[in-house]
């Protein structure tokens, strides 16, 4: 039994020494070396390689809130009435680059979200609900009041002087730069969808040609009788002494050629210049005929033409490090002809209406229409705007910075526009506003009290003021207030006072100011002050 026992446990340690020496032949798989990341120098600070490629990236973005103040004249119905409002919004950035044979290869996106509440310019925005980057809150006391909003701010690609994809339009120069609201009337479209070419010839000079989104561009064309830019009631129009029945008037624009920008630009140690230019073509429907064929001898509307729009814009920025580090004055006038958002006219309110308010409980409202039809010719008659910006920024400390700022703009309708729309609202009916939809478009009838105290096609003017401080204590964190003035006006005439006489515009009130039974209250211009607080961290 002992030798047995002997015998296998010298076989089992002869196994075992045959088994060790074999696995000490094998070869030993080592674990893989960590790839850590890599700082790529090439483009500045923040940037590195991602892993197994030849590719830079930073990550960078924002955190911010906010909150305003804005005085109302009144508690108005329907979606106003809120005096404050806050918001809390994120942005994060891309850049990734790579060095090739012809130059840097970038793509550049950039995303922004957030939540905002109140109407004091803070929070509701029908402009960004328009193009769909922002969804309203519903239900009896968020409606108009609360916004969840999402954009693609930026989205683009460059390429040995290509950009191509979403990005700021190369029209625009000043774009609110040194203002925490952006409240001044320049062309700031934020961004738009473009394909452009830019050609360098070295000391800071170059030129782009750019084709751009036009949707972007686009602000309401006034057809008759409409309280929103869409359609005309069915009115009767005398041709060679027989009646003809026209329908509708399709005044919705249609994209059909892109917008077509220029510039000429210019970067140097002292700071930066810019001229350019910009063609916007207004497309919309026929006026469409009820009866056909047509009674004899009408003669029906011509074909209702397309039309260029254009702008042209100069802008310069000069460096102030001799006043104090940092500092800089942004310069800017733009000129429009059927291109109001060009000039940026309506920059604050946006035109997501034709009358989109400027002022909360205003007293009159602005028009922002690029035209009007012509209700006897079917034609289009564009409007006239322009806008000039200043804007100087200074370092009191390293810590410590202000903005001052200003604008002044005006915006003209076509000689005769409106007396047009005001002679065929005066054929239709011109004490039965109601029936047609007229509202508070409703321009009256030519000669009659109430034509002259109407506020709709009114030419209009623009003023802005403000100044902000802002506190760094450390880097990329901004504490900061800001206030500022606005005055709307006409430039000519009175308008009723919507604030005192709120029912004016009403079948009955219009029968009355033409009788002179009703005698409203009028303005002449209207102006509100505001303020608004904001914390910004950048990363």
């Amino acid at each position: 039994m002992k030798l047995l026992k002997s015998s296998l446990l010298g076989s089992a340690a002869a196994f075992a020494a045959v088994g060790a020496a074999h696995a000490a032949d094998l070869p030993v798989k080592k674990a893989a070396p960590i790839e850590y990341v890599r700082v790529c120098s090439a483009y500045g600070a923040g940037f590195f390689y991602t892993p197994r490629t030849d590719t830079c990236l930073r990550v960078s973005g924002r955190a911010r809130f906010e909150g305003g103040y804005m005085a109302s004249n009144s508690r108005q119905a329907g979606g106003g009435g809120d005096t404050s409002g806050y918001q809390g919004r994120m942005r994060i950035n891309l850049d990734a680059r790579t060095q090739t044979a012809y130059g840097t290869l970038r793509a550049f996106v950039r995303l922004d979200a957030g939540s905002r509440t109140g109407y004091s310019g803070i929070g509701f925005s029908g402009t960004q609900a328009r193009i769909g980057q922002a969804y309203n809150g519903t239900g009896v006391d968020e409606v108009n009041r609360a916004q969840q909003f999402v954009n693609v701010d930026k989205a683009f690609i460059q390429f040995a002087g290509l950009t191509a994809g979403r990005a700021s339009s190369f029209f625009d120069f000043y774009a609110h730069d040194f203002e925490i609201t952006a409240s001044t009337a320049g062309s700031d479209n934020a961004s738009t969808n473009l394909f452009a070419y830019t050609a360098t010839f070295g000391n800071g000079l170059s030129a782009t040609l750019s084709v751009e989104d036009p949707v972007f561009r686009r602000t309401p064309i006034f057809a008759p009788f409409t309280s929103t830019p869409a359609v005309s009631p069915v009115f009767t129009v005398y041709t060679k002494g027989a009646p003809s029945n026209y329908n509708t008037v399709d005044a919705v624009q249609r994209e059909r050629l892109p917008d077509f920008v220029g510039a000429l630009r210019v970067d140097q140690a002292w700071g930066s210049a810019q001229l350019s230019a910009a063609t916007h073509e207004l497309n919309v429907g026929n006026i469409a005929v009820t009866s056909s064929p047509l009674p004899q001898g009408a003669v029906p509307f011509a074909h209702t033409k397309n039309v260029q729009g254009w702008a042209v814009q100069g802008g310069l920025k000069v460096n102030a490090p001799f006043v104090a580090p940092g500092d800089a004055l942004y310069l800017q006038g733009a000129y429009g002809d059927g291109a109001q958002l060009y000039t940026g006219y309506s920059a604050f309110s946006g035109s997501y209406s034709q009358s989109a308010a400027t002022i909360q409980g205003q007293k009159f409202s602005q028009y922002f229409s690029d035209a009007t039809i012509n209700p006897f010719t079917g034609q289009l008659q564009t409007s006239q705007s322009f806008t000039a910006v200043a804007s100087y920024l200074h370092y009191w400390s390293p810590e410590w910075r202000s903005a001052f700022f200003g604008s002044y703009g005006e915006q003209s309708f076509s000689q005769g526009a409106r007396l047009a729309q005001g002679a065929i609202y005066g054929l239709v009916s011109p004490n039965a506003p109601a029936a047609y939809g007229f509202g508070t478009n409703a321009v009256g009838v030519p000669g009659t009290r109430f034509y002259q105290l109407s506020q709709a096609l009114r030419d209009t003017y623009q003023f802005v003021a403000g100044a902000s401080l802002i506190w760094s204590p450390v880097k990329d964190l901004d504490i900061g207030l800001e206030g500022y003035y606005t005055q709307i006006g006409l430039k000519s005439g009175r308008a009723i006072d919507l604030d005192k006489n709120p029912g004016a515009y009403s079948a009955a009130g219009i029968a009355g100011i033409n009788a002179g039974t009703f005698v409203p209250r009028t303005a002449t211009q209207d102006s509100i002050s505001q303020i608004r607080f904001r914390v910004q961290r950048d990363f």
